[in-house]
């Protein structure tokens, strides 16, 4: 029985983001027939039983779907912005946002979280 041969699909494009106690990875992969689709995935570092554990939530996104997330994810974000916490100065983690990135060192960009 050849177990998971084939579940792993070419990685075309990955994107990490560092966010407090979770990782996310947003990686483009690649199916037999050459399309191509988007895993989010979380990733938060737990202690069980004395060891590190990794618990991951994974969500699928097809191309056919690229547009409708986009949108919902950005009125979502703009209805907390706007309506809920209208007062609040998101800036600071903006400017968070680009000192990570333009520091970022590759320490761990080895790791692969599939």
């Amino acid at each position: 029985m050849e177990e998971h041969k084939g579940n792993d699909r070419e990685e075309i494009f990955s994107k990490k983001v560092k966010a407090g106690k979770r990782t996310y990875f947003f990686d483009v992969k690649a199916t037999r027939s050459n399309d191509y689709y988007l895993t989010i995935t979380e990733s938060k570092r737990k202690i069980r039983d004395d060891n590190f554990v990794y618990e991951k939530h994974k969500i699928f996104l097809y191309k056919e779907d690229f547009a409708k997330f986009v949108d919902a994810l950005q009125d979502t974000v703009d209805h907390v912005k706007n309506e809920l916490m209208a007062d609040f100065d998101f800036s600071q983690y903006e400017a968070e946002a680009e000192t990570e990135t333009s520091s970022e060192n590759n320490f761990g960009d080895d790791l692969k979280w599939d």
